[in-house]
This record gives C-alpha cells, structure tokens and sequence, in this order.
C-alpha cells in the first residue's frame, strides 16, 4: 500500500521537538547516528558504509515512512510510522486496509536520557490516532533491548507477545522478541482528563 501522511499538517510540534517527513537531505545527519555501535546493536538494517546507507535510506518505500525529529536545527532521532493493512477474511479486506501501523525509532544517543524518544513516540501515536485515524499501532523489539521495550510501555502500549528466540540477530544468536500495541480506544481513555 502507498504511505499517506497527506492528512498530517507537518512539521509535528511537542514542547521541545518537532517531528516531520524525512527528505533526501536528512541523510548525512542521520547517517552520523545511525552507523554508530550502540545504535547498531539494535537495528534491523546495518550498513557498512554510507554508500550502502544512501541506497537504503533513499528506497521510495523506506523515506515515505521515515519522519525526522528536531530539537531547533539538530536531529536527533527518526521515526518509522508504516501504515499497513490489518489481516482480515477476504470478503471485507477492503474494511481492513490502511488501518494500523507499525512504529519505530533511533534517537542519536548523543542526545539520548533527556526524555526526547518519549516526547517523540507520544507526538507519533497522536498523529496516528488523531491525524490518521488508525484504530491500532503496533511495535517489535528484541527483548535484550530494554531501553525499547520501557519506551512502549512509559507511552502505554501493552506487551501482546514474547517470542521464544524468534528472532536472528546479526551476532548470529536466536534471541527472544517482544511485541507491543495500543488501540485507538486505550490512546483516547489514557489522553481524556477525568
């Protein structure tokens, strides 16, 4: 399916950040971030040079649902929001498409402990619940990697799945992973004042 972030007026603002589609431009600064080991350890694409980033970075697919979030003129982080299909019996698939979306992020650790992964992932759900419309979002990590995993839950998304050593890390070891998500619904009764 196409990603439509049409619906969205961008940039996103927060308090501190501001969060809008990646373009061409982001490459280099999120290159810088994006190739150092600790960022590494946890991605799923590893790129051994930039050249190798570039092709990557620059697939149609991928910079469609790549956002880049900014403290004034840095970036410090970017966003994955793919917008999918839910599964749904045949006959009314067309009520299933487009309605969810897979999230993720990096946040340069450079500029990592000041709250700005959470500042960001809680814009990212809003716009997914409010300027999208999305009835579910989901999430993936390796269980290995808690500072993931404690992000999901300090913005309320609940722990639907772990995987026994389901999934290959490029150490080459089996390792557990953890699913996340949030409807729409939980989003709107955590955000509504009492």
């Amino acid at each position: 399916m196409t990603q439509d972030l049409s619906a969205v007026a961008w940039p996103a603002r927060t308090e501190r950040l501001s969060i809008r589609p990646a373009t061409p431009d982001d490459l280099d600064a999120t290159w810088a971030f994006r190739r150092l080991p600790e960022v590494c350890e946890w991605v799923t694409w590893l790129s051994a040079d930039r050249e190798a980033y570039a092709a990557q970075f620059l697939d149609p697919p991928r910079l469609a649902s790549t956002l880049v979030v900014e403290r004034g003129a840095d970036v410090v982080g970017d966003l994955m929001l793919r917008v999918e299909d839910a599964w749904a019996q045949g006959e009314i698939a067309e009520r299933a498409a487009g309605v969810q979306a897979e999230l993720g992020w990096t946040i340069d650790p450079a500029h990592a402990g000041r709250g700005y992964a959470t500042e960001a992932v809680r814009e990212l759900l809003r716009i997914c619940f409010e300027d999208l419309g999305l009835r579910r979002v989901t999430a993936l990590c390796f269980a290995e990697n808690t500072a993931s995993w404690r992000l999901m839950e300090r913005v309320g998304m609940r722990r639907e799945a772990h995987n026994v050593r389901d999934s290959l890390h490029r150490s080459g070891a089996w390792l557990d992973g953890y699913a996340y998500a949030l409807l729409a619904e939980e989003w709107r009764a955590r955000t509504v004042s009492p």
